[in-house]
C-alpha cells in the first residue's frame, strides 16, 4: 500500500503507517534539518531489512558520517524524500517527481494521502499574539495545496491532521472551506478530537484528525480503540541518566521500564543518542529548583508572580505567569509538548531537583513517543522545534492500523 506525506516534518505520521506496512512514496517537507530526519530514519528501514543494522549502529556511534549513511540509500529510496515547500510555483515539478518514484515502484495507485498544513496559522496562542488573528497567514490556506494532491492521485483514503485551533479560526468559517473542496474533489469524510493519550504516548495532546474517503467507497470513519495502563511519566525517564545543564550521555543507568518495551520506544539492542540538555543560567536554575519543590511537595505549580522577587526579571506579570513549569513524574501524562520546546525549556522543567534543567532532547522525543533508534538531525534548537511539531508515532500507529483495516475491506 503506497502513500505520500504532505507537509511531514520529522516523519511522526509516516512512522505509523510504515510500521503498518505502508510503503512511502513521497514526503514532501520544506525545511531542510526535517528532510535529512527523513532521509536517515529511511536508511534505517532500509538497513533493518537487508538485516545490515550494525551499519546504522555505526553511524550512531559516530563511526561513519550522515553523508556515509545516507549513501547507503538506493536512488530510488533518496528520491522519496522532497525538499520543497509546496506552492503554486512548486507543486507541477512536485508531481513529477512523484510521477518518477510511482513509475520506479512499478505502480500507478497511491492509496493514502497524510499530512497537515503547518499549524502555527491556527494555533490560538498563535491567534492571540497575532493583532489581525493571524486570519492573513498565507498557511492557513495550504489545504488548497493538500486538495491538489487529492485531486492529482485520486487516494482511496486521505489523512488530515490539524490541531484543535483550526475548528475556530475564522469563527469556524475556514474549516468549513476545507471540509467543502475536499467534497468537491470527490470525497465523503468525518472529522474528529482525538487525544494522544488514549494511544499510548504518556501526554495529553488533542488533535483534529480529518480521515476522507472516495465517495464511491463504502467506508465510515474508523472506530479507535483506547489503550488503557496505569503507567506514570517516570516510567519514561527511569532508564536515562542524570545530567547537568549542557550534559549527554550515552549509557542508559538501567533495564527499559515495561512501558518502554511494551510500547517499544526502547530495545534492548538500542543506542542511547541525543540525550543532551541545554545550558540554563543560574537565575532560572534557582527558578527551577522553586518549581520543582513546591510541585514535589505540594503538587502545585509556580506562578511567576509568586517568585521571591530577586528572581523575577519579566516585566509582563499579568499573563504567561506559568511559564515556568514542571513535567510532573508521577502523572500519567505531561503536559502537550509544542515546538516552543526549541526557545528556552523552561515549560518543560525536569522534575529531579537534583538536575535543575530541562528536558533533553531524548526525553522530549520519548514524550511524543519517538523510539530510542529515531534519530533527528540538525542542531539543538532545530531538532526540538522537530520533535515539538510532529505527530507522536504511536497515535499515528494507530490511525495506519485503522486505514489499513478500511483498506482490506475493500
Amino acid at each position: 500500500m503506497k502513500f505520500i506525506d504532505l507537509f511531514a516534518g520529522a516523519g511522526g505520521l509516516s512512522e505509523g503507517f510504515i510500521r503498518q506496512g505502508f510503503e512511502p512514496v513521497a514526503h514532501v517537507e520544506m525545511d531542510y534539518y526535517a528532510s535529512q530526519t527523513l532521509l536517515t530514519r529511511a536508511a534505517y528501514y532500509h538497513l533493518l531489512n537487508e538485516h545490515q543494522l550494525d551499519k546504522y549502529n555505526s553511524y550512531l556511534k559516530n563511526e561513519i558520517s550522515k553523508d556515509e549513511l545516507h549513501s547507503l540509500l538506493p536512488e530510488s529510496i533518496k528520491e522519496t524524500v522532497v525538499n520543497m515547500e509546496i506552492s503554486d510555483e512548486t507543486i507541477d515539478h512536485i508531481f513529477g517527481i512523484i510521477d518518477k518514484n510511482l513509475s520506479r515502484f512499478e505502480s500507478e495507485k497511491v492509496d493514502v494521502l497524510i499530512g497537515g498544513p503547518p499549524c502555527q496559522a491556527y494555533s490560538l496562542v498563535g491567534r492571540a499574539r497575532d493583532p489581525y488573528g493571524k486570519e492573513n497567514d498565507i498557511r492557513n490556506y495550504l489545504y488548497k495545496q493538500y486538495v491538489k494532491f487529492l485531486r492529482k492521485y485520486n487516494p482511496d483514503i486521505f489523512v488530515f491532521e490539524n490541531v484543535p485551533g483550526i475548528l475556530s479560526a475564522s469563527k469556524g468559517a475556514l474549516f468549513e472551506d476545507v471540509k467543502d473542496i475536499m467534497r468537491e474533489a470527490g470525497y465523503e469524510l468525518q472529522a474528529k478530537v482525538l487525544n494522544a493519550f488514549d494511544y499510548g504516548v504518556l501526554q495529553q495532546r488533542k488533535r483534529v484528525i480529518l480521515i476522507g474517503w472516495n465517495r464511491d467507497l463504502d467506508y465510515k470513519y474508523p472506530d479507535f480503540q483506547t489503550v488503557l495502563h496505569n503507567f506514570r511519566v517516570e516510567d519514561l525517564l527511569s532508564d536515562l541518566p542524570p545530567l547537568q545543564p549542557g550534559g549527554e550521555s550515552n549509557y542508559y543507568v538501567a533495564q527499559p521500564s515495561e512501558y518502554l518495551s511494551s510500547f517499544g520506544l526502547r530495545q534492548n539492542s538500542d543506542i542511547l543518542t541525543q540525550h543532551i540538555t541545554r545550558v540554563h543560567n543560574e537565575n532560572d536554575r534557582r527558578i527551577y529548583n522553586h518549581a520543582i519543590d513546591l510541585w514535589n511537595k505540594e503538587g502545585k505549580r509556580l506562578r511567576y508572580t509568586d517568585l521571591p522577587a530577586d528572581l523575577i526579571t519579566h516585566k509582563n506579570l499579568t499573563s504567561f505567569l506559568d511559564r515556568f513549569k514542571v513535567v510532573g513524574s508521577d502523572l500519567p501524562f505531561s503536559h502537550t509538548v509544542v515546538s516552543h520546546i526549541a526557545k528556552d525549556g523552561h515549560y518543560y522543567i525536569h522534575p529531579d531537583i537534583k538536575q535543575l534543567r530541562s528536558l533533553s532532547v531524548r526525553e522530549a522525543a520519548r514524550l511524543q513517543s519517538f523510539p530510542d533508534n529515531f534519530y533527528f538531525e540538525g542542531p539543538r534548537t532545530a531538532i526540538f522545534t522537530q520533535i515539538g511539531n510532529a505527530v507522536p508515532p504511536l497515535m499515528a500507529e494507530s490511525i495506519a492500523e485503522r486505514v489499513k483495516d478500511m483498506l482490506e475491506k475493500k
